[in-house]
């Protein structure tokens, strides 16, 4: 399992807009250069965070991006959900998948596939951006 290029910028960007001063807009061109990120890439990005609800936009010469959310209730899980970054161990565990693995009636391992990919799922959900920035 590995995360994405996609999914590791999501966490850094959030975590930077999390760790800004609380009511100013961060923009862009901002986090992108704190975060060695392509400004290109990053507005991606966050068209799908701002989808998601986990961050609104500010328009106007003082505009860019706020948390729409408390720090203490947006998970890496969130995130890596909200940029569209599946985080499974096999593909028998992606439960996103159009089509399962032909031989998972008959594997004996995918029930602890199945196991892993819980705890991963678990501690992803654990982790919240107010903990985070603590650190």
């Amino acid at each position: 399992m590995r995360l994405t290029t996609k999914g590791r910028y999501g966490v850094r960007a959030v975590i930077n807009l999390a760790a800004a001063v609380k009511g100013q807009p961060v923009s862009i061109s901002k986090i992108a250069a704190e975060e060695g990120i392509s400004p290109e890439f990053l507005e991606q990005i966050f068209f799908k965070l701002k989808k998601s609800g986990l961050i609104r936009s500010i328009r106007g010469p003082k505009g860019g991006f706020l948390l729409d959310k408390d720090p203490a209730r947006i998970s890496i899980k969130d995130i890596l959900d909200a940029v569209g970054e599946p985080v499974f161990p096999t593909p028998c565990t992606n439960k996103g998948a159009k089509q399962a693995c032909s031989r998972q009636e008959q594997c004996s391992a995918t029930q602890t596939w199945q196991n892993f990919a819980d705890l991963i799922e678990d501690f992803l959900s654990g982790v919240t951006l107010k903990e985070l920035i603590k650190n």
